[in-house]
């Protein structure tokens, strides 16, 4: 049986996940790094190796939307070391598009992963975690409160994952499990390069939905240029694993706090659709 803490964290290969892995391990605990293609380790090991902690991450096969690899994974991260101490939901897939023209199979498969895969991996942890009065930590993101243009897919996922979640939380703190969603706002990250977004050709195919897409896809550009680093987000993963007494909700910068306390203090709905308006022209 491990004596070190033990945190799982899913989609560890880029981004948050694996500046997240790294600063987990050097905060103490014992890191399992699971991705779905594990042959994608190499930039997480290496970034290990780097920092020093090398050995506080082991490197794991996960994919969240399966869910007999679901029961396999963390039955043998408990089986392996004798108990599981947190869960971190990081794995997911972003979408740029609108649904009259793409249809439901892109927003059925982006709530696959972002929200059913996040649900499936929290149900099977939870007995360990209940067991050692452990944490779940999920990475949503400002779109799970500020619906964005031409996000809906992702931004429902998003928005259900945080639902499920502040639900959650009160009942899993009735038997010693606390519940934290950390909110990042822009990240440089693969990420976001990951999504092979070609923009003249979305724009070729957006029809009357062209002028606002391309809109969009310039004001996106011009954030992302002052966009915060997956190591920098990754410290509020840190911070929600080991404050004492950590919030429920946690933005990883002082835009994402703004940005989505401008959200929560909006009753009516009016300044964010003024806000998110201006991005569509």
């Amino acid at each position: 049986m491990t004596t070190a803490r033990i945190a799982l964290i899913t989609g560890t290969s880029s981004g948050i996940g694996l500046a997240a892995a790294v600063a987990v391990a050097r905060a103490g605990h014992h890191v399992v790094a699971t991705m779905r293609d594990t042959g994608r380790s190499g930039a997480l090991l290496a970034a290990a190796e780097a920092a020093g902690v090398a050995d506080r991450i082991e490197v794991a096969r996960l994919d969240v939307t399966d869910p007999r690899s679901v029961e396999a994974c963390v039955a043998g991260v408990v089986a392996r070391h004798g108990r599981l101490d947190a869960v971190v939901n990081n794995a997911g897939a972003g979408y740029v598009g609108t649904v009259e023209q793409d249809g439901l199979k892109p927003v059925r498969a982006t709530m696959e992963v972002n929200f059913f895969g996040v649900v499936d991996v929290t149900r099977a942890a939870l007995p360990h975690l209940r067991a050692v009065g452990g944490r779940v930590v999920t990475v949503t993101s400002v779109g799970g409160v500020v619906g964005q243009p031409f996000n809906e897919a992702y931004c429902a996922a998003k928005f259900a994952v945080e639902g499920f979640m502040e639900a959650l939380a009160p009942v899993a703190a009735t038997v010693g499990v606390k519940v934290i969603v950390v909110e990042p706002g822009a990240v440089a990250s693969e990420f976001v390069a990951s999504q092979g977004l070609d923009i003249p050709a979305l724009l070729a195919a957006a029809g009357p939905y062209a002028p606002a897409l391309d809109a969009y896809a310039a004001r996106t550009r011009a954030a992302f240029t002052r966009a915060q680093t997956p190591e920098q987000a990754a410290e509020s993963v840190v911070e929600a694993l080991t404050a004492e007494q950590p919030p429920f909700r946690m933005q990883t910068s002082e835009t994402a706090r703004a940005f989505v306390g401008a959200k929560l203090a909006d009753l009516d709905g009016s300044a964010v659709q003024e806000l998110t308006g201006g991005w569509v022209g």
